[in-house]
């Protein structure tokens, strides 16, 4: 047992002071059956890692703050380092670039708030690298032996040697890797260490506190208009981890021209707003006021006059004016400029990060234990030429089906759910109508608090319940349902579960959505012969300002709502289970809390946790490029969302979390796939959102064909939008029961009037719209596609000096590694040289003694 005070509580050392700990493992004393069994697997496991050259110092469960708890702390000497950073190929400097760094831009010094100390940003010299190889260590720029590998590429080697290590034969099969025994509660938890405390520098012997250093420069919500640090995260961290962030940040970048772009279109119209001549004549009483609009549900709702609606017929011009069309183009060309941007962005990160050669990470490559645990079968590897586990295709079939009918199951869920909440609005709907009619305290709110909307509202917050419900379950039947499918390898399983989650969400975040921009008011019918679901409620009508107002109010509730909700769950979650582990760990204040007994009491960040931060990314870009067309301030929502959202990642990585084990990757993966997928969908949802939800066409061909006022060429568009309806023709099951003093109603739609010989059918005019509206989704689509196209062909995926500065690194570091080979064969050839010489000397020599002694 050490000695308190001979001991800091901020060690990184072992007891020595001078071996640095790389990686922890812990584990408590099972009183099971498996008890002998684990105390053996441990024995011959860390027996192994002794064997590989890991040094490890185990902690007593006595020394812990719990006193259950055992502690196995591990060193990698620098024999280990070398040995297996030149199995992993990892790139390590051999002298100082040449090439001035590229971080020149225009108007950078009206940027210099925004920048951070160069130390920060550029905490090392630029490099030119090349693979590491023990043999040639003179090569490289070995200046300290305990600081020439980051922290992120020493818990890299020290946990490839773990996922490795055997321990034991069990079943007559060999047994190995960490996570096997993680798996099996042989050990509870395996952690790289941090480096130091967030909240102070390290202080002698310990080397500089990056941890510190983060969260001072990187994880302060007072930073949010500071560049991010990226070569320290990726330092810390690891290149994986590093990506995620540097995506986040560019896509927030870009954002900030997407969001002037919609805040411009949103002030244009609240400018414009009272300048419209739909609203206008709505809310005249001459006009809006002397129309008798037909009851929006049977029986119970009464007829009304068409100025009820002024305040949302206001409201909706915001969304829907001469804007929109520019905007929804806009953002088509918008999403092309940010995915190639963002490929020179990768490009130029490939070779800032050594990453140009990058062949897929080993551990994603590595066998599942799950899989081989399962398989009973064995084939040779064509490529390996040795023998794996294998699991033959027909004992795959059955959960393949039973993934795919789970997956198809909770979708329809989702769509049934929405159907419910439709049945919810339809329903509620003639209550909230004769409430409000009858009491006479909503008089005040009714100009703008109208049944529609109030329905609106209450269903677009059941519906964001309902999602973040269904959302709780699905996550963790998938992941269940991916652990079924027994994918081979950890790429497999991550790419497998992408998909099904992705769908989901997609369909479960999307639907209602899609259901008002498309389908709600589309089937309604006439009066006299509405349509029903399921021949008991009356389909929905939309405002006779049209659907996009309450598209509006939906996409706003559930995408505000979601990422508000996202970052509670994000800050407090980790904050709170952390606070109550602290809280029973801290048993016996006597004894010493140490490093990596604190860093245990973490939350850990998990192999899934980027997985979950990419889906909200993309679910959000989804958001904004799906239905801008509706709401031209989604853009400046997901900014400053986003700006949160990278200051409540960085602290939580930095404050809260266990550190992750460092990865290499090279881009965002499939999500890369998925972003241009949506980009494409996109355009035809804003160019069909346009036709079919705005108002825009029917105000167009109304201006430029049946107009009649050439002064005013929008005059009387209210009243031509409106058809007339015989109140005698209505049904007696649908009929209000007051009798009124007039005979016709009104309702939105091109259909004949009564008195027409092929009455409320539709009129020329519908047709003239329709033929307008699908001409202008052609001509959009085609427009938007060419200039995407033209863009993508005219911005290289590699920019120019990226390409001549990986030339120069190669030709460079060619150049370097045959002066070093030759100046060794040099110095070999001139002392095999010498030896000859001083070996013809002593035999001259011995030849001289020989003839004098004769």
């Amino acid at each position: 047992m050490f000695k308190k005070d001979e001991q800091s509580k901020d060690s990184i050392f072992f007891r020595d002071g001078i071996r640095q700990i790389d990686f922890v493992l812990s584990y408590v004393d099972d009183i099971k059956k498996e008890a002998e069994l684990k105390a053996e697997r441990r024995k011959e496991f860390e027996q192994n890692l002794r064997k590989t050259g890991l040094e490890l110092e185990i902690e007593d469960k006595m020394n812990s703050e719990d006193g259950k708890t055992y502690f196995v702390k591990i060193h990698a000497p620098w024999e280990v380092l070398v040995t297996y950073a030149e199995v992993l190929g990892i790139k390590m400097p051999i002298k100082e670039s040449d090439i001035p760094r590229a971080d020149k831009i225009p108007f950078s010094c009206m940027l210099g708030p925004l920048k951070l100390p160069r130390n920060v940003k550029h905490p090392h010299a630029e490099y030119f690298t090349a693979q590491f190889t023990r043999h040639r260590q003179e090569l490289f720029l070995i200046e300290d032996e305990s600081s020439f590998f980051p922290s992120s590429s020493r818990n890299r080697i020290v946990y490839y040697i773990l996922s490795r290590c055997p321990f034991g034969i069990e079943d007559g099969k060999k047994r190995f890797g960490i996570e096997r025994l993680l798996n099996s509660h042989t050990y509870s938890s395996a952690f790289p260490l941090h480096d130091g405390q967030y909240w102070k520098p390290s202080e002698p012997p310990n080397p500089v506190n990056e941890r510190y250093t983060l969260c001072q420069n990187w994880a302060r919500f007072s930073y949010f208009y500071k560049e991010q640090p990226f070569n320290l995260i990726r330092d810390y961290y690891g290149e994986k981890i590093g990506i995620y962030f540097v995506f986040l940040g560019f896509y927030t970048e870009m954002l900030f021209f997407a969001a002037i772009v919609g805040l411009a279109c949103f002030i244009y119209g609240l400018l414009s707003m009272h300048d419209n001549s739909s609203s206008t004549e709505i809310c005249d009483p001459e006009i809006g006021g002397q129309i008798i609009m037909c009851p929006l549900c049977d029986v119970m709702c009464d007829y009304w006059r068409l100025n009820s609606t002024c305040w949302a017929s206001k409201f909706s011009h915001l969304f829907d004016n001469e804007s929109t069309v520019f905007f929804a183009i806009f953002m088509g060309i918008w999403v092309t400029l940010f995915l190639e941007f963002w490929k020179q962005r990768q490009a130029r990160l490939e070779y800032e990060w050594d990453l140009v050669d990058f062949e897929e990470e080993q551990q994603q490559l590595q066998l599942r234990p799950e899989f081989e645990a399962m398989c009973t079968h064995r084939k040779v590897n064509a490529v390996t030429k040795e023998v794996e586990p294998y699991l033959p295709l027909c004992s795959r079939i059955p959960w393949y089906f039973l993934s795919g009918a789970t997956v198809t199951l909770w979708m329809s869920l989702v769509i049934a759910c929405m159907v419910a909440v439709i049945v919810y609005r339809l329903s509620v709907f003639a209550t909230f109508a004769s409430f409000m009619e009858s009491e006479a305290s909503l008089k005040h709110v009714r100009s703008f608090l109208t049944p529609q909307i109030t329905t609106s509202l209450t269903g677009s917050c059941l519906n964001f319940i309902v999602i973040l419900i269904l959302n709780f379950f699905y996550e963790r039947i998938s992941a269940w349902i991916t652990k079924m499918e027994i994918p081979r390898t950890h790429q497999e399983y991550e790419s497998s579960l992408t998909l099904k989650m992705f769908l989901f969400q997609f369909v479960n975040f999307y639907s209602s959505c899609f259901y008002v921009a498309f389908f709600k008011g589309k089937f309604v019918g006439y009066p006299g012969k509405y349509t029903y679901l399921f021949n008991v409620w009356r389909s929905e009508e939309c405002d006779p300002g049209g659907c996009l107002v309450e598209l509006t109010t939906q996409l706003t509730i559930i995408m505000t709502g979601k990422q508000v909700f996202g970052n509670i769950k994000e800050a407090i979650y980790p904050l709170v289970l952390n606070w109550w582990r602290r809280r029973k760990a801290r048993t016996n204040s006597e004894k010493l809390y140490s490093r990596w007994e604190q860093d245990h009491d973490l939350e850990t960040f998990g192999s899934l946790g980027l997985f979950y931060e990419y889906l909200e990314t993309v679910i959000q870009f989804g958001f904004v490029t799906l239905f801008v067309a509706s709401f031209p301030l989604a853009p400046l929502l997901a900014l400053l969302n986003n700006i949160i959202e990278i200051r409540v990642d960085a602290w939580k990585l930095t404050t809260q979390y266990r550190r992750p084990v460092a990865a290499k990757a090279h881009s965002i993966g499939v999500w890369q796939d998925i972003l241009y997928g949506m980009a494409v969908l996109s355009v035809a949802t804003n160019a069909f959102i346009v036709a079919f939800t705005s108002d825009m066409i029917p105000r167009l061909v109304y201006y430029y064909a049946y107009s009649k006022n050439d002064i005013q060429p929008m005059k009387g568009y209210v009243n031509n939008s409106l058809s007339i309806f015989l109140i005698a023709d209505f049904p007696n099951h649908t009929v209000p029961s007051e009798k009124r003093d007039f005979t016709t109603c009104r309702y939105r739609d091109y259909r004949n009037p009564p008195d027409h010989e092929e009455k409320y059918f539709h009129s020329m005019q519908y047709w003239h719209v329709l033929a307008a509206k699908m001409t202008f989704i052609i001509i959009m689509e085609h427009v938007v596609f060419l200039m995407k196209f033209l863009l993508a062909w005219m911005i290289p995926d590699v920019p120019k000096d990226v390409v001549e500065r990986i030339k120069r690194e190669k030709l460079m570091t060619v150049k370097i590694l045959h002066d070093f080979e030759l100046n060794k064969l040099k110095e070999n050839l001139r002392m095999n040289s010498s030896d000859f010489a001083k070996h013809l000397i002593i035999q001259e020599n011995k030849v001289q003694l020989a003839k004098s002694a004769t």
